[in-house]
């Protein structure tokens, strides 16, 4: 079943679950939260988000290549300044695959289907391993950089998976990848090996740590 949903492609890419702090200051986007703040239910307040394979999120050209599978967000939080433009926090909800982009009106809108996730059992052994090496590397990133997580992790396996993925520092590919795995049991075993590569990348060369790729979360748009 497809559903149109206003769509906000970005420079970054969202999972769910994971809450997301916004510029919006471009025309249409500005468009799109006035349209979402007409929703009265908080909870419908959803558009969809993509990332930019190529091209930006801002100007007449922008975006010229868009990745299909993104999710569901969930707007949470929104300030209003005076020049029009806002600052908003969304939150990741469900994937989704986009079938279309309609650009034709005040904003964009994306024509979607639902991407659910299996839920199948995650083996003990790989959760711990996931999680001691996210320990590990918030250990030796402590010595150089602020901590990216600052909770207990989440036991379930889905969420856990979304949290890692979350807050490993990865270029946009491979942080895609981690969005479109099949399951959390796949997600899980991509992200302990790219969060251990990049361990092996911060002992050699502790001076020009790989976590200098860490994409921004505030959106330029």
């Amino acid at each position: 079943m497809t559903d149109a949903l206003p769509m906000f492609p970005l420079n970054a890419v969202l999972f769910p679950g994971v809450s997301v702090p916004l510029h919006v200051f471009e025309d249409r986007y500005r468009a799109l939260v006035h349209h979402l703040l007409r929703v009265e239910d908080p909870a419908e307040r959803v558009f969809a988000s993509v990332a930019i394979r190529e091209g930006y999120e801002i100007g007449d050209h922008g975006a010229q290549s868009l990745y299909r599978i993104g999710v569901k967000v969930q707007l949470t939080e929104v300030e209003p300044h005076p020049d029009g433009s806002f600052n908003v926090v969304a939150v990741g909800l469900d994937r989704i695959e986009l079938d279309r982009l309609d650009s034709t009106g005040l904003f964009p809108v994306g024509h979607v289907h639902d991407r659910p996730e299996p839920t199948r059992p995650v083996p003990e052994g790989l959760l711990e391993q996931a999680r001691a090496t996210f320990v590990a590397y918030r250990a030796a990133l402590a010595e150089i950089r602020a901590d990216p997580y600052d909770g207990t992790l989440p036991r379930d396996a889905s969420y856990l998976s979304w949290t890692l993925a979350a807050c490993a520092p990865l270029p946009m590919p491979e942080r895609q990848m981690l969005l479109e795995a099949e399951d959390a049991e796949e997600r899980l075993i991509l992200v302990t090996d790219l969060l251990r590569t990049e361990l092996r990348a911060m002992n050699v060369i502790p001076s020009l740590p790989a976590t200098d790729v860490a994409r921004t979360r505030w959106s330029p748009n």
